[in-house]
């Protein structure tokens, strides 16, 4: 009997060593979908580079509702998957009544934080990012007159814009500003058209570069900018190769390399507070063949010397989400 035992105690501890050994990660994108050509698709970047260098698979899903969110992290979590990763601040309030029932169970949320023993948040610095594109918009417009076009109407994109704009006024203090939200609810960030008759309002207002932050929706953005030949601003991805020639730069926001720490952690990895800006190569603007004829050297050495002073915090940029102002902006 007590051979016995020993050896169904034996059995029982290699098949929980066997789950765990197979237990694969699992990524849940934000509403707009993988193929968004910003922040989603950042994050299956990430992931994808994850699976190539390691050979090892993980699961996915693309959400199609709200109501979904709290549904696939439970699903995910009941079928083994650990680390689950989310993209997007929309899932807090499912990670917040999630987390605590799987203790065993890692979770990053990016964008977001989420308070928890299990759980890792990762935010960004954008409002550093945008500044750089923001110098960048100013020196290359002609008419002193730029654009922002956000998503959502939330606090984290106010932060872009403010960001933005006062990069504007560093390189140009005569420059204008104009900025537009697409709306208040998740559809505003899978609305192209919107986004393209926004570009249009903008054109007609004098604006000759308008950086969009609005997922999905930017993709109308830089088309209409392109067709109407004016500049445009990418972000999240570097979305200078979707229109060559007309996209002056993107603020490139490194959400797959959140993702792939993540995934290479895996069930180890540690939980807490994380920020990613210009200081540890979190934010950035892009540069490519497909923007070099745009930017000028002295453009560029201008946002580079601006960069590295935000970076070692001799510049310091307004961040909207510490005081709900905006100095250089008014929304």
């Amino acid at each position: 009997m007590t051979l016995m035992k020993s050896l169904m105690g034996a059995a029982a501890s290699l098949a929980l060593t066997a789950g765990a050994a197979l237990a694969e990660p699992a990524l849940i994108f934000d509403l707009g979908g993988k193929f968004d050509k910003s922040f989603n698709e950042a994050a299956h970047g990430g992931a994808q580079r994850w699976a190539e260098e390691t050979g090892e698979s993980y699961r996915e899903i693309e959400l199609q509702s709200e109501a979904q969110r709290e549904q696939a992290l439970r699903r995910f979590a009941e079928a083994g998957a650990n680390p689950i990763v989310m993209v997007g601040f929309a899932f807090a309030d499912a990670l917040g009544q999630v987390a605590a029932d799987y203790p065993d169970t890692k979770f990053t949320i990016i964008d977001m934080v989420v308070e928890g023993d299990n759980v890792r948040s990762v935010v960004f610095n954008e409002h550093e990012g945008s500044y750089l594109v923001g110098m960048m918009a100013a020196m290359a417009s002609k008419s002193n007159t730029v654009g922002f076009i956000g998503g959502m109407d939330i606090p984290l994109i106010r932060k872009f814009a403010c960001g933005y704009a006062e990069g504007v006024k560093a390189a140009n203090p005569d420059a204008k500003v104009i900025s537009n939200m697409t709306g208040t609810t998740p559809a505003a960030w899978n609305d192209p058209v919107k986004g393209s008759e926004l570009t249009k309002a903008q054109i007609s207002q004098g604006a000759d570069v308008v950086y969009a932050a609005a997922g999905g929706t930017g993709v109308g953005v830089l088309q209409t900018a392109a067709d109407e030949g004016i500049l445009s601003i990418g972000v999240d991805s570097n979305q200078n190769h979707l229109h060559p020639g007309k996209v002056l730069t993107s603020m490139t926001k490194k959400v797959g390399n959140a993702v792939f720490e993540a995934f290479s952690d895996g069930a180890d990895m540690e939980t807490g507070f994380s920020v990613m800006g210009l200081a540890n190569g979190g934010v950035g603007y892009a540069m490519d063949e497909h923007n070099a004829p745009l930017v000028s050297a002295e453009m560029q050495a201008a946002v580079d010397d601006a960069a590295a002073k935000i970076a070692s915090g001799e510049i310091k940029v307004h961040d909207y989400m510490s005081d709900d102002s905006c100095p250089a902006l008014s929304f």
